[in-house]
């Protein structure tokens, strides 16, 4: 990756006019209804999918339920992840509510997940801040790759081949990661996240195990915790990975930061229902409290936007922007698969 030194103090004032141009296209305005609608039809499919489990029975169909839900888990963490945003309500306390109990309804840590995505927001892509490329398992850059030991410098060496099979015990995870937040008791609201994730634990294998026998019951979990996990990390990774990386130091005001390190993801409707508006990367960076469905309009100002300031403004298929993930992970870890020149 080349290195970007655009100086900060010579475009200050570049995302005031954007600001300006979105404000008076109303884009900044909420979108109940359109949660309300959203939020009906995932808790009445969610809703659905346990009564076509509890039908079933005792079934290997049940493998099929086990993708829907893992569908549905997705839908639903889109839902946390615009409460934290504050893109449904304006107050903080009804877009708290509605994520705490997505967060309960899917086994995660609302409070753990806002600390750690807004420092995400904050830095995206930056080596030493942004928690997203900080993975033990992954390296980002050349620097990271040639800090790895043992094991983990084995994943990393032959990362890119990894990459989609390591995306399958994200969904594990993120529930580990969320009860680790728990028990290091620096949660704000501890003892109700705590409540969420142990009524989520025992509910979830209540079901499962009252209807299916161990073994299928086992599969199903696995089935169900695999493709949840690929689904978030296929969601998640196309927005980031592969763009600059920045480093301490770096001069980018906020406008190039954000535009520069993210990536967009054409579709179309069908992308933007999968995706949860995630494909709308950089206009959601740039203004993360805007509703998701204006996301879509904010990116023609945007993109336009940025074409007469001279700004690289990158989007491209949904299987394409896998090809640049793959090619930047593979690249990061060329020297580890450089034959050592003996001494």
């Amino acid at each position: 990756m080349t290195s970007l030194q655009t100086p900060e103090t010579s475009h200050g004032s570049d995302f005031a006019e954007l600001s300006r141009l979105i404000k008076d296209a109303g884009l900044l305005r909420r979108r109940r209804r359109y949660y309300a609608i959203r939020i009906g039809l995932n808790l009445t499919a969610f809703g659905g999918g346990w009564v076509a489990f509890a039908y079933l029975g005792d079934s290997w169909w049940q493998l099929f339920l086990a993708a829907f839900f893992a569908m549905m888990f997705g839908q639903l963490s889109f839902i946390g992840h615009d409460a934290g945003h504050k893109q449904i309500f304006r107050g903080r306390r009804a877009n708290d509510l509605t994520g705490f109990v997505h967060g309960g309804l899917t086994g995660l840590s609302y409070g753990w997940w806002i600390g750690t995505h807004a420092r995400h927001h904050a830095n995206p892509n930056h080596e030493d801040e942004d928690p997203d490329v900080d993975i033990a398992a992954l390296a980002f850059s050349k620097a990271q790759s040639s800090r790895k030991r043992g094991f983990l410098r084995w994943v990393a060496k032959y990362q890119a081949f990894l990459f989609f099979p390591l995306l399958l015990l994200e969904g594990l995870n993120l529930h580990v990661s969320s009860v680790k937040a728990v028990l290091r008791k620096d949660l704000r609201r501890r003892k109700l996240e705590s409540a969420l994730l142990l009524a989520h634990l025992v509910a979830y294998l209540a079901a499962v195990f009252i209807v299916l026998s161990p073994l299928t019951g086992i599969i199903f979990i696995l089935a169900h915790q695999f493709l949840w996990g690929l689904y978030m990390g296929c969601s998640f990774a196309p927005n980031h990975k592969g763009m600059e990386m920045l480093a301490t130091g770096h001069r980018l005001d906020f406008l190039r930061k954000q535009v520069l390190t993210s990536r967009n993801i054409r579709g179309g409707r069908i992308v933007d229902f999968a995706l949860g508006g995630l494909n709308y990367q950089i206009e959601h960076h740039l203004f993360p409290s805007m509703a998701r469905p204006n996301l879509k309009h904010a990116q023609v100002i945007v993109s336009e936007f940025c074409a007469r300031r001279g700004i690289s403004y990158a989007q491209c298929g949904w299987a394409r922007s896998y090809g640049y993930v793959l090619q930047h992970l593979h690249e990061a870890s060329e020297q580890l698969r450089k034959p050592r020149v003996a001494a």
